[in-house]
């Protein structure tokens, strides 16, 4: 039977990708995201064959409803990639408002905690027991860029939760790492290429690495036995300015 995995922020970009890969390994793929559109072509790419899940991760009902649906349709999770994420345009923190923090946090890091929540129970109830929770992380979960708090702070308050999750999921065969990637070409990274604030002050253009880089990592932690795990990994483009930042 083959091994279940669930992508979250399945819509485009890194999770898009990640989604299509873990399709090709063989695994039995669920995608979420926002727009049930934007999943349906994600399938279409992959040939069809993944379950569709449209859901906001920052909602905990639609959240909770989301692994309901997963616990009675397929059984079980095997491996869930914990992708969904989000950002604001820099800005200096002293120009920083609530909404702009808000919106960042409640994606990044509320909904990251809803969707590992509900993983770690559905994975320690269902026999056999146990799992793989895959974070995304960040370069920025070690070092920011300028005018990032809202999403620096996001990555960094993941790295404590993988670890978190890490320990208390021993007991139960739950296995948690934390993917930690940089300058994969996607939306997000789309301005890179007519350049970014650098810690000089000054904007330059940063190079980018392709995205199926980073979603050949995830099939290789989540193809794992349970007895090992990645517990922090980072993909980056070779060049970009991570290594001595600043």
């Amino acid at each position: 039977m083959a091994k279940t995995a669930l992508v979250t922020g399945a819509s485009s970009g890194i999770g898009r990708a990640s989604a299509l890969a873990l399709h090709k390994a063989g695994f039995s793929v669920a995608i979420c995201g926002r727009r049930a559109d934007a999943l349906k072509e994600t399938d279409a790419e992959g040939g069809g064959g993944m379950t569709v899940l449209p859901c906001d991760v920052t909602d905990p009902e639609a959240v909770a409803a989301m692994f309901s649906k997963i616990e009675a349709d397929v059984g079980r999770l095997d491996v869930i990639f914990n992708n969904a994420g989000t950002n604001i345009p820099a800005t200096n923190f002293g120009d920083l408002d609530w909404s702009g923090w808000k919106k960042v946090i409640d994606v990044n890091l509320n909904g990251m905690f809803l969707c590992a929540h509900g993983a770690f129970n559905l994975m320690r109830r269902q026999s056999p027991q146990g799992g793989r929770i895959i974070n995304n992380g960040s370069i920025s979960a070690h070092v920011p860029r300028p005018g990032s708090a809202p999403y620096t702070s996001s990555k960094h308050a993941i790295t404590g939760l993988t670890r978190s999750i890490s320990l208390d999921g021993r007991a139960f065969d739950i296995a948690c790492g934390q993917i930690d990637i940089g300058n994969a070409a996607s939306h997000m990274t789309e301005a890179m290429s007519s350049g970014v604030p650098q810690a000089d002050g000054s904007m330059k253009p940063e190079p980018t690495m392709d995205v199926q880089h980073v979603a050949d990592a995830v099939v290789h932690m989540a193809g794992l036995p349970l007895e090992a795990n990645v517990q922090f990994i980072t993909v980056m483009a070779t060049k970009m300015p991570f290594v001595g930042r600043g």
